[in-house]
């Protein structure tokens, strides 16, 4: 089978994102998001050689598209075994995701609002670290330059998105998963999201020279900028 992904089909749409979706499968897929990002998305890595040295003893952090919240509970029990102490705010436009998210953090230092960059911004609030997981490719091509300018104008350190990379092998590899994760939306929409998924070079075209765009592993990339100084 010659998929040849050569064109994002940003046209698709993910069930997960449909108000009128099944509950009991969300509440399935945002638990087993937990399990995949843990394994699958680096975030360990990024926190350790990327946060960290920015962020020093200790500051704030916001997970924009916090989703379930795993990203935001993964950073509030790195940090605590490091001894670096962070304040770390969540937002999500979904009030089904936050729910979620409120249920399983046990942690004090960790919040959750519904807001958007965009009223962040308007409310004058300012983070040391922005970060996203998996939420640039839910945006059209108009949206990216405005979303990134947004949050990089809500960071005082560093931004950092980490997002999927199209790319065949990835679909392909992603398909078995079915196999392990049940009763959620996790295959099909991950498969969508592989295909509405940026390539790097997509992205060097279409941001200014102070975004850095560097392929993570695997079958990802990491979208960064140091606000007010180098990339």
């Amino acid at each position: 089978m010659n998929l040849a992904l050569q064109k994002r089909a940003a046209h698709l749409r993910e069930a997960m994102d449909d108000p009128a979706c099944d509950l009991d499968r969300l509440r399935r897929t945002y638990a087993q998001f937990e399990t995949l990002n843990r394994w699958l998305a680096g975030w360990r890595r990024i926190f350790d050689r990327r946060l960290r040295p920015v962020l020093g003893s200790g500051g704030s952090v916001l997970d924009v598209g916090c989703g379930g919240g795993d990203v935001a509970r993964s950073l509030e029990r790195w940090s605590a075994e490091v001894g670096v102490a962070l304040d770390i705010t969540g937002i999500d436009r979904d009030e089904r995701a936050l729910a979620f998210a409120r249920a399983k953090t046990t942690g004090a230092t960790v919040r959750y609002r519904r807001a958007t960059p965009e009223e962040l911004l308007a409310e004058g609030r300012c983070y040391d670290v922005v970060i996203s997981n998996h939420v640039v490719h839910h945006l059209t091509e108009a949206e990216v330059v405005p979303f990134l300018d947004t949050t990089a104008a809500l960071a005082r350190k560093l931004v950092l998105h980490n997002d999927l990379r199209r790319s065949d092998l990835a679909y392909l590899a992603f398909a078995p998963l079915g196999l392990l994760v049940r009763g959620s939306f996790i295959v099909p929409d991950g498969l969508i999201s592989i295909r509405r998924a940026f390539r790097p070079a997509e992205l060097r075209r279409r941001l200014p020279e102070a975004w850095r765009v560097e392929r993570h592993e695997p079958f990802r990339m990491l979208i960064t900028r140091r606000p007010g100084g180098a990339p």
